[in-house]
């Protein structure tokens, strides 16, 4: 975690115009740990447009999370890959333009204010409190559309994805 920096603001409405101008990281206090020291949220302000290989760096890390997150949770895959790599590709495309990976499966009218404020974030709230994944990213084994696999490839992604370009 990152220590607080005595010249980094807070975001607030009022410095958010400010820090964007500056091109600086915004800082936030998020919870106190167990140690009592200050949690905090880091986003980076004039994030460059993705490249082809920031494109393919945000997909492999967005694709590892995903495997290491469904083995940890017990849930699986859809048994329709190509909905496994729909939704990672959407994670990957929000983590690149809003630096978190906000959930693609739903409509936001400020996707900038949906991601700094993390309930929608994967794993959304709902998914770590019930295990109720919206995208059917991950589903608990034995309900429907449930496959039997937590992990999936890059060549399974791209071939996922290839329809939709």
């Amino acid at each position: 975690l990152v220590q607080a920096s005595p010249r980094l603001p807070c975001c607030t409405p009022f410095t958010m115009p400010v820090l964007a101008r500056s091109s600086a990281a915004c800082t936030r206090p998020v919870r106190s740990s167990p140690r009592g020291r200050t949690n905090l949220v880091v986003r980076a302000h004039n994030v460059p447009p993705p490249t082809k290989a920031t494109e393919s760096h945000a997909l492999e890390v967005m694709r590892k999370f995903s495997e290491q997150y469904a083995k940890r949770s017990n849930t699986v895959f859809c048994m329709d890959k190509s909905v496994t790599a729909v939704v990672i590709q959407g994670l990957a495309e929000h983590k690149d333009t809003l630096g978190a990976p906000l959930c693609p499966c739903r409509h936001y009218d400020d996707k900038d204010a949906e991601a700094d404020q993390g309930f929608w974030n994967c794993p959304c709230v709902p998914m770590r409190e019930r295990k109720e994944c919206h995208c059917m990213l991950f589903l608990r084994p034995g309900t429907d559309f449930a496959g039997d696999e937590t992990s999936i490839t890059m060549d399974e992604i791209k071939a996922g994805i290839a329809p939709m370009k």
